[in-house]
């Protein structure tokens, strides 16, 4: 998990699916109030919201920090220097023009989001994972699986041995000829989809090592997978979080498939003119 300094608003927001009844209006109380909670005790808070200090406490752990204190100071640098808000409500007499701009600059709010909570540690040991795996197959669901063939579209590119499967039975059978030699690299946005769940099952019986790109958020896919990575995304007027976390999935796909490629250096090169020499073939 990245520094605790950075980015508390965006830990609540994503997680707030998640949350109980009690820890939503702690959530909200954070989200419309954060200058109040940097110059306010736990005591304080909790008086104000009617709970518990432990319930604070507790909340504040749910969300990976230490505890009050921690959470205190990520707010107090995210005011300091403050992400401006670029996730525009659309209104109804906005030009075409207005509308895209929106769009784009949602996109660009959920990759800073996402970057603010990535962790080099477990990049590097996805990076390493893959590098020592004798196969990689890639799987996802409906939106995630278009994420989960773009990741083949990259990879077949490094000379490693690739797969990806989109229709569930077929994700299951392959699911079901991986070892723990393998690595699956798992994409669900919620980390609660059945079929993704059901292959996962599938690939714990086997031993095969698990990479997981989710919300982030807890989780069955977050606690059973062997290396987590997070995407960070806000819902907006005409698009759900899981549109949104597309790009950042992607983006993460982009940064495994380029430190892979790094890492594997002349092996790789070779891998990739080989491919552009037959992909020479399709044009004139």
């Amino acid at each position: 998990m990245e520094n605790e300094t950075q980015h508390g608003l965006a830990r609540i927001r994503s997680s707030y699916g998640k949350f109980s009844d009690k820890e939503k209006k702690i959530a909200d109380y954070i989200l419309n109030n954060p200058e109040t909670i940097i110059h306010h005790t736990i005591n304080q808070v909790s008086d104000e919201l009617g709970v518990a200090e432990s319930t604070v406490f507790r909340f504040c752990k749910r969300i990976g920090f230490k505890g009050y204190q921690a959470l205190k100071i990520a707010l107090a640098a995210e005011i300091v220097t403050p992400i401006k808000d670029i996730h525009d409500k659309i209104n109804d007499g906005d030009s075409i023009s207005t509308v895209s701009e929106k769009v784009f600059r949602s996109n660009i709010k959920t990759l800073e989001s996402t970057l603010q909570i990535v962790d080099g540690t477990t990049i590097t040991e996805a990076v390493n994972v893959i590098l020592k795996a004798r196969k990689i197959d890639f799987f996802g669901c409906g939106g995630s699986a278009v994420v989960a063939l773009d990741a083949y579209h990259k990879f077949i590119r490094s000379g490693l041995v690739v797969n990806a499967q989109l229709e569930s039975h077929m994700q299951l059978m392959a699911a079901s000829q991986l070892t723990k030699d393998d690595v699956a690299v798992v994409i669900s946005h919620s980390g609660t989809t059945k079929d993704t769940l059901d292959v996962l099952q599938v690939l714990k019986e086997n031993e095969v090592k698990t990479i997981s790109i989710t919300n982030f958020a807890k989780s069955p896919l977050t606690k059973s997978s062997d290396v987590p990575l997070y995407t960070v995304a806000e819902e907006t007027d005409f698009r759900s979080e899981a549109f949104s976390s597309r790009i950042a999935q992607l983006s993460i796909i982009d940064a495994l498939y380029t430190n892979v490629m790094m890492a594997k250096e002349k092996e790789g090169n070779k891998a990739l003119q080989n491919m552009r020499k037959a992909m020479a073939l399709k044009r004139l």
